[in-house]
């Protein structure tokens, strides 16, 4: 197995030992699997997942979002099947699963819901106003102390 050295990348970066920790993972990971999902953007901070979850009802589900991982689960009981059932041939998946998300700062759930087979998680980034663009005021030596306004500016252009 391959791994990667992040170390020189992360002498100059402060911070970032997640993103290595994640860049990992995604190497590690092996693509497809089930459920098969999408991953949707539908806005500048709005996402959506879609799971195909077909015979799975709400309560067969659970999806638990922790320290930036988002835990979908499915959970079928051997009980809801007819035990006198005989199958000719069994396509249809009756197998339990569970798969995580990486969930980026500020990421949270809005909403989930289970639609025709199809179990839509909503997800919205939501920046706190600390880490929002803000305006710093400069102070010049002609203005002894008082806020610069933006049409003072202006009109001293």
């Amino acid at each position: 197995m391959t791994t990667i050295d992040f170390s020189p990348l992360l002498r100059s970066m402060i911070g970032f030992d997640r993103l290595s920790n994640a860049l990992e993972t995604a190497y590690r990971t092996e693509p497809g699997g089930y459920p098969p999902y999408n991953v949707e953007v539908s806005g500048e901070n709005d996402y959506r997942i879609t799971m195909a979850v077909a015979g799975f009802a709400e309560k067969d589900l659970s999806i638990e979002a922790k320290e930036n991982i988002l835990t979908v689960s499915g959970n079928r009981s051997d009980d809801e099947e007819q035990q006198d059932t005989r199958f000719l041939y069994r396509g249809i998946a009756n197998r339990s699963f569970e798969r995580k998300f990486q969930l980026a700062d500020y990421v949270r759930v809005v909403e989930a819901h289970l639609e025709n087979g199809l179990l839509h998680v909503q997800l919205r980034r939501e920046i706190p106003e600390a880490m929002k663009p803000r305006k710093i005021e400069i102070r010049g030596g002609q203005t002894q102390g008082r806020l610069v306004e933006p049409t003072e500016v202006k009109a001293a252009a």
